[in-house]
């Protein structure tokens, strides 16, 4: 259920722990002023919204557990009702995510007997398609029936406030798994974990960090090296995921050093809620904080957005990357694709799967065919 302004108008205690460190509250004020702002003018507050990234640190700290994160959402969704949250500086994002639905980038798989799938999300497969491979060659080890999902999970929507859209499209490709039997979802991507969590609940939910904990890939110890971890906050409430992730880097062999802010009280990237289209100044907040508390160690991050946005930061490196690739990760020379060779990456890895799993079942999400592989 929805914060009523109200809610938050009556509840909030002023007590400034959520404007701390978030630019949007120090330029807006705190969550109690915007919500009395939004009951007596609602209409001219709510292009504000769009410039939260939507991180929800304002609601790990709230000592009263109010979320003011979901009421700025919120008011995103009732700026799109009254027309005011079309804006062409979402325009790249709002393609990326119509291309990420399409039949040239979809792929549906389902082995006989499949009852559970992988769900890489958009990100990876474009910039790691190699990776997104090597990583369901391990899993089907332990799993042959497991099927692989290339699709996008249309969150980008789904923040911007566009509720009908993001329901159509989400709402379709749930009713597509289910239909093929599909009970458990394996996410790589921190987003779509949050969307199958709050919009996919008949669906089990766990992510492949948590399944690599039992199952790692084979690798020496690296040594002593230090590196710390940055937590998307997208998963930051997420303790069993963040506690997966660390138990697969110990096992390294690496030393950890934790940055400030971690796990529950994690920062923002800086793309969060596409936040950086429309208020960039925050975006260098973020990223810039990221620095300082990173204090120069490699960040090991889940999230392949994350890893984009941060690489001006300082060292970073994808999880993924570390576990099959460790050598080359330290040392910053794992190869990563970049726009428009993602898209060329996505079919092709698309095209592989098909030759690769001769025996599933598969199909586009918008041609909405299916038939036997081959």
């Amino acid at each position: 259920m929805w914060p009523s302004f109200r809610e938050v108008a009556e509840g909030c205690i002023e007590c400034g722990l959520c404007r701390e460190d978030c630019p949007f509250l120090q330029k807006h004020g705190l969550p109690r002023w915007i919500a009395e702002s939004c009951l007596s003018s609602r209409e001219a507050q709510h292009a504000r919204a769009f410039e939260c990234s939507l991180c929800g640190l304002c609601t790990a700290l709230c000592p009263v557990r109010l979320d003011p994160m979901k009421m700025f959402l919120h008011m995103r969704r009732e700026a799109f009702v009254r027309g005011q949250g079309e804006d062409s500086r979402h325009r790249t994002l709002l393609n990326y995510e119509r291309r990420g639905v399409s039949p040239h980038f979809c792929g549906h798989f389902f082995p006989p007997g499949c009852d559970t799938v992988f769900f890489p999300g958009c990100a990876l497969p474009g910039t790691r398609p190699g990776r997104v491979f090597q990583l369901l060659e391990h899993l089907h080890k332990s799993q042959p029936s497991l099927g692989i999902v290339l699709d996008c999970c249309t969150k980008p929507s789904h923040d911007l406030g566009r509720t009908g859209h993001f329901e159509a499209l989400f709402g379709h490709l749930k009713k597509q798994l289910w239909m093929r039997g599909v009970r458990t979802v394996l996410v790589a991507c921190p987003s779509c974990h949050k969307v199958f969590k709050e919009h996919g609940r008949e669906f089990h939910l766990a992510t492949v960090y948590e399944r690599l904990s039992d199952h790692r890939p084979p690798v020496l110890p690296l040594g002593k090296e230090c590196v710390t971890v940055h937590d998307p906050c997208a998963v930051r409430f997420e303790r069993h995921v963040q506690e997966a992730v660390r138990f697969l880097i110990r096992g390294l062999g690496l030393t950890l050093e934790e940055m400030t802010h971690h796990g529950e009280k994690t920062l923002c990237c800086g793309e969060g809620g596409a936040a950086g289209f429309v208020a960039p100044g925050f975006s260098r907040h973020w990223k810039s904080m990221r620095k300082e508390e990173a204090k120069g160690f490699r960040m090991i991050t889940y999230c392949a957005g994350c890893v984009d946005a941060l690489e001006s930061t300082g060292p970073i490196s994808h999880l993924l990357d570390l576990l099959f690739e460790p050598q080359a990760s330290l040392a910053g020379k794992v190869k990563v694709s970049r726009t428009p060779m993602t898209y060329w990456n996505r079919f092709r890895l698309r095209q592989k799967l098909k030759k690769r799993m001769p025996d599933a079942l598969w199909f586009t999400r918008a041609s909405r065919t299916e038939g036997l592989n081959g």
